[in-house]
Order: structure tokens, then C-alpha cells, then sequence
């Protein structure tokens, strides 16, 4: 063979190299938006249905709440236990299992029976909270330099998947006769068009496991729970998630004690969603810009302050105005909360390590805001001292994020 010959074959090696490598980078960016799309839409799509399972598998109120808060104690018990299954198994290997579960969680919820309803439910959020702490962790490993267009990316998908799932339950269920175990079972398909745009990624699984063991090696030495830059991080996120779900449940409700309609509320609240989705995209772009976030937290902090204050003490013909602020508010925490995982940590191991406490914690306290919040209101028969509880919340959730916007890393010197 000439030399000429020898130079093209390899010339033609490095382009078919070239070409899977873009092919991978294509997949895994997929993945990752189908990925986010399932985060959500599983859990927000129950909400509307709740009044159809309750009578139809003649449970009780208490226990229809629990189908809501059963995922979120999944969340926050095994949040911080996650990052260990990535760096022993590999990153990609543990996501694809915990995409096959959740198809087979949805199946086994979409079945009728208590029992069913509420083992589904625990084996999803089980899924689920895998991806959610790994999945911020992957991004600042994969995309480094593009992490905060990456983490808007998958904030939109999973706000946006679960906007559109709250707003689709009833019609699914009702309108195209699917029931309640059909419009929640629906959801698998999504999960299951994730599992082939994500299965490509075993094919390098080596890199995973490489980066997850030099990772370890180089962060053995910092304990993320000493830290107090990830315990703020870690307030950050819980005050945001408490603020969020508090809103998402008592919102429609509040609104129809001033006057408001009941299907009127709930399109306030589906409003509140879509205002924070432009937000989750532009808010962390912008974070991964700056060399620290200050100025974003104060924004944040008045916007939320702003459409508190004003559902209590504005004029009812302004609710429309609150409502947009908060979802721009909310948008604006979440978007933020999402890049301190990677911002505040200087590999991936460390952004996985400070994700699981920051979901662990943030959802303890989303999973106790709702009720503290309604047994306030049903001890002082009024939504002032909530509202003003969530007001201070919200106070509280700037002093915080003044810290966590620093820029310095976790384990790092004061």
C-alpha cells in the first residue's frame, strides 16, 4: 500500500471517528431533553386526577395527597445515596436503568388498586430522583463550556413537559375516554422514546467510569455536607422548591377565596408555569456569564416579594400581574438553583455529591410546605399569615443566595 493510500485510509478512520463522536454528542443532547421532559410530567399530570382516582379506588383524602408526596419523600431520602450508584456503576449505565424503571413504575400506577397506584408511584419517584441528581452533574462533565445553555435547555424540558401534562390530564382522562390510569399511563411512552435516544451512551461507558473515579480520587477530601457554601446551596434550593409546590398547590385555591372561579384559578396557575419557563432558559445562561450571581438573587427576591405581597395586599384586578411575577420569580430560582450545582463545584463527582443533599434537603422541605401552609390557613381561617409566611420565606431565600452566589467552590477557603 503507498503512502497516499495509507494517508487517506487513516484520514477516513479519523473522519468515521469524527462523525460518531458528533453522532454521540447529538444523541446525548437528546437524551438529555427527554430526559428532563420525564422529571415532571409524571408527577404534575396526578394533580388534576386526583378527584377521578380518589373515587374510583375509594381511598381516602389523606391518602390522595400522599399520591403527590410519596415522590418527593423518595426524593429527599434518596437523593444523597445516588451519587454513589454513578461512580460505581458508571453515570450512563444507572440513568438508562432508571428510565427502565420508571416505564415500568408508570405501568404498575396506571393499574387499578390502591396497592398498585402507590407501589408505581414510589418506584417512578425512585427513577426519577436518580435523574435528577445526575443529570446537572452530567452536563457540567459533558458541556462544560456550555453548562448554562445546557441547564436552561433542560430546565425548559421539565418545566415545559409538566406544564403541558397539569393542563392535559382531564382531557385525556374525560375527553378522549382514557380514564385516569390511561392519561397517567400515557406518560411511559415518553419514557420509553428517552430509553432509545439514551441507550447509545453505553457504548462508551468506559469515559464514565474513568471520569467518575478521577473525580473521586481528587475530591476525597472534601465533605459536602461541612460545607457551609453547600449547605447554602442546599437552603437555596430547598426555599424554592417550598415556594414552588407551596404555590402549585394552594395558588387556585387562594384565588377562589377572592372571588376567583374555579376554572378561572387553574388558569392562573398554568400562567404562573408558562411566565417561569423563558426564565429557566435565559436565567441560567446568563448565571454562567457572571462571576457571581448577587445580582440575580436580589432580582429573584423582589420578584417573588413582589407577586406575594401583591395577591395579599394588591387589588384583585391586578392578579393577573402577581401571577406572571411569581412565575418570572420562580423561574428565576429555579434557574439559578440548577446552576449552583455545577458553579459552586469544581468537578462532576462534586456537582453530583452537592445535587443529591440539595435535592435531598430542598425536598424535605417542598414535601412539608404545602401542609404547614394549609394548617395555617385552616388554624387561622385566612391566608394573611401564610401569605406572609411565604413572604418571609422568600426574605429569607435572598439573605441565602447572597452566599451561595459567591464565587468560590465547595471545600474551598473562606
Amino acid at each position: 500500500m503507498s503512502s497516499s493510500e495509507q494517508l487517506l485510509k487513516k484520514q477516513d478512520a479519523i473522519s468515521t471517528t469524527g462523525i460518531r463522536k458528533q453522532a454521540r454528542i447529538w444523541f446525548m443532547i437528546a437524551g438529555i431533553i427527554f430526559i428532563a421532559a420525564n422529571l415532571r410530567a409524571p408527577l404534575t399530570s396526578v394533580g388534576p386526577l386526583v378527584g377521578l382516582i380518589r373515587e374510583n379506588v375509594h381511598i381516602s383524602n389523606t391518602l390522595a395527597g400522599l399520591i403527590t408526596t410519596v415522590p418527593l419523600i423518595a426524593f429527599a431520602l434518596l437523593s444523597p445515596f445516588v451519587p454513589k450508584l454513578g461512580r460505581r456503576y458508571g453515570v450512563e449505565r444507572i440513568m438508562l436503568i432508571s428510565l427502565i424503571l420508571l416505564v415500568i413504575g408508570i405501568a404498575v400506577r396506571s393499574l387499578s388498586g390502591a396497592v398498585t397506584l402507590f407501589v408505581g408511584t414510589a418506584v417512578l419517584g425512585f427513577a426519577i430522583t436518580i435523574c435528577n441528581v445526575l443529570l446537572p452533574s452530567l452536563i457540567k462533565r459533558e458541556f462544560p463550556l456550555q453548562m448554562g445553555t445546557m441547564t436552561g435547555v433542560y430546565s425548559v424540558s421539565m418545566n415545559l413537559s409538566g406544564a403541558i401534562a397539569s393542563g392535559i390530564s382531564v382531557p385525556l382522562a374525560v375527553g378522549a375516554g382514557l380514564n385516569w390510569q390511561g392519561a397517567l399511563g400515557v406518560w411511559g411512552i415518553l419514557s420509553v422514546i428517552s430509553i432509545l435516544f439514551w441507550a447509545p451512551q453505553l457504548k462508551a461507558p468506559a469515559k464514565s467510569a474513568a471520569v467518575a473515579s478521577s473525580s473521586a480520587g481528587n475530591d476525597h477530601h472534601v465533605n459536602i455536607w461541612r460545607s457551609p457554601l453547600a449547605w447554602q446551596v442546599t437552603l437555596f434550593m430547598g426555599l424554592q422548591s417550598t415556594i414552588f409546590y407551596v404555590l402549585v398547590a394552594w395558588l387556585p385555591e387562594i384565588l377562589k377565596d377572592q372571588g376567583i372561579s374555579s376554572s378561572q384559578s387553574g388558569w392562573f396557575l398554568s400562567i404562573m408555569i408558562i411566565a417561569s419557563l423563558p426564565l429557566s432558559f435565559i436565567v441560567p445562561v446568563i448565571a454562567g456569564r457572571m462571576r457571581n450571581q448577587r445580582l440575580l438573587v436580589v432580582i429573584t427576591t423582589l420578584l417573588l416579594l413582589t407577586g406575594t405581597l401583591g395577591l395579599l395586599y394588591g387589588s384583585i384586578h391586578l392578579v393577573l400581574l402577581w401571577t406572571i411575577i411569581l412565575g418570572i420569580g420562580s423561574g428565576f430560582a429555579f434557574g439559578l438553583s440548577m446552576m449552583f450545582f455545577g458553579l459552586r463545584t469544581r468537578s462532576a463527582h462534586q456537582a453530583a455529591e452537592l445535587s443529591g443533599m440539595a435535592q435531598s434537603i430542598g425536598y424535605l422541605l417542598a414535601a412539608m410546605g404545602p401542609a404547614l401552609i394549609g394548617y395555617l390557613h385552616d388554624a387561622t381561617h385566612s391566608w394573611s399569615v401564610p401569605f406572609l409566611i411565604l413572604a418571609g420565606a422568600s426574605a429569607l431565600l435572598g439573605i441565602i443566595g447572597l452566599g451561595a452566589a459567591r464565587n468560590r467552590f465547595v471545600g474551598s477557603a473562606k
